[in-house]
């Protein structure tokens, strides 16, 4: 294995180039520098690395260095626990592939209409992105070909077994090629996930990256709590830290709604993510909480695993999770990239053997502090810096983030530091504004034209 330390050491295909510089990347991250080498090797690997490592372009950069792009026949496969991170994965794909003519890669996922899927794949994608039972689904009805797959990626392999998917995975595999080249990506390496690569990967290179200096940095902080009295203490724990951002983990999807609602109570403005919802509005709440229009975000573990935000301030336990492993990937959403983070977790008697199990996890004793739950609404609830609008136009009516500015700081009278985040999507658009100017902002833009038309604008 080479050594190489930047990206410009390794055999890359030079229309990997531009995507790599339009991404800013150029060092190599830990997982990129042990496992990319063997990656393009075409070596089967099996990888275990946290969020926020770089693992995407670890197998991305193989996956699309593998294509031949004039061959119209489905060449890899990437399976994702969630839509949100088969989203995500999809897009950092698609950009990484900026240098590549005519490539045309498919994201593939349940819980949203089966027509325009099926119509999409009338021409083969060359690499498709997408969940194990929607790509079981399409493949079933032989709409999806994966005789052709060479690469096949298995992504949070680790959420992807505990959601059940195992068998819709197996099932996959059946249909691909033997002389695949398989990279199976896991947060944790349980033994379910090394039963499942033996079984599908052939001498592979095993690579694992910790969390580095991030444990370090997160202050840890366990409070006992009556079963009752979560949500108040939540409350209370918002109030003394303040954090600008924070995602709040529940164990079910009962306990996300319940919460959010309780939270509102108090004057927080909290936003729920949780797998029943429509994609379009996890689409929303995902954009509102990444571009600080939503300081508090109340999860499950699964719809968190999309979550593509660097600068969580804070996770708040609403309970304690069943194993240590999902107690880790949880507290690695704060304190990354080497900031500071703060993990505040409550825990009932009942769940004081989940403490004890963390406790010898991390091989060192658990620092329990007390807070006194809200008995009331507090007088000044801090609120979100910035506030959302939508704009019922995107890619399709030709709009681009330029074209938002030019109408905000033209005819709105914005200067650009009240513009936060852009996101653009098919046939929407939402644009940050920093709260005290958003009102305005809205009228100006509805009385206004972006690009010389007139479009329907919301705020959310």
């Amino acid at each position: 294995m080479t050594s190489a330390t930047r990206f410009s050491d390794l055999p890359l295909s030079p229309a990997l180039m531009p995507g790599l510089e339009a991404l800013g990347y150029s060092e190599l991250t830990p997982i990129q520098a042990q496992g990319l080498p063997a990656v393009l090797e075409r070596r089967d690997v099996i990888a275990q690395a946290p969020t926020g490592s770089g693992k995407t372009a670890a197998f991305g950069l193989g996956v699309l260095q593998a294509i031949d792009a004039e061959t119209v026949r489905t060449q890899a496969l990437v399976l994702c626990p969630t839509r949100e991170l088969a989203d995500q994965v999809g897009k950092q794909l698609r950009k990484l592939a900026t240098g590549i003519p005519n490539l045309k890669l498919s994201v593939l996922c349940g819980g949203i209409p089966l027509g325009p899927q099926l119509a999409s794949l009338e021409h083969a994608p060359h690499v498709v992105v997408g969940t194990p039972g929607r790509i079981q689904e399409l493949a079933a009805k032989k709409s999806l070909q994966l005789s052709a797959v060479r690469t096949l990626v298995l992504d949070e392999a680790d959420r992807m077994l505990d959601m059940g998917f195992e068998d819709q995975i197996r099932d996959i595999v059946r249909k691909l090629p033997k002389d695949r080249q398989t990279l199976l990506f896991s947060a944790t390496f349980p033994e379910a996930i090394r039963s499942l690569g033996n079984a599908m990967l052939r001498e592979a290179v095993e690579v694992s990256v910790g969390s580095g200096s991030e444990p370090a940095t997160i202050e840890q902080l366990f409070f006992e709590v009556e079963s009752s009295r979560r949500a108040p203490t939540i409350a209370a724990l918002l109030m003394r830290h303040q954090p600008e951002s924070c995602v709040v983990f529940c164990n079910t999807r009962r306990d996300v709604a319940e919460l959010v609602g309780s939270l509102a109570h108090y004057g927080f403005s909290a936003l729920a993510l949780h797998g029943d919802m429509e994609q379009r509005d996890r689409d929303e709440v995902l954009v509102r909480f990444a571009n600080r229009s939503c300081s508090v975000l109340v999860a499950s573990d699964v719809a968190a695993r999309g979550l593509d935000v660097d600068d969580i301030g804070a996770v708040i336990n609403h309970e304690l999770p069943t194993d240590a492993d999902t107690y880790l990937h949880r507290v690695g959403r704060t304190g990354r990239a080497g900031r500071s983070g703060l993990a505040l977790s409550l825990c009932t008697p009942r769940e004081l053997p989940r403490a004890k199990m963390i406790e010898e996890r991390q091989g060192q004793p658990l620092r329990w502090e007390q807070v006194a739950p809200l008995s009331g609404k507090p007088r000044a609830v801090p609120q979100a810096a910035m506030a959302t609008l939508r704009i019922d136009a995107g890619r399709t009516d030709k709009l681009r983030p330029g074209d938002i500015v030019g109408a905000l700081t033209g005819d709105a009278g914005l200067h650009k530091d009240a513009i936060g985040k852009i996101d653009v999507y098919a046939t929407r658009s939402y644009v940050a504004i920093a709260r005290k100017q958003a009102e305005h902002a809205l009228a100006r833009l509805r009385a206004g034209k972006i690009k010389g038309r007139k479009f329907r604008v919301n705020a959310l």
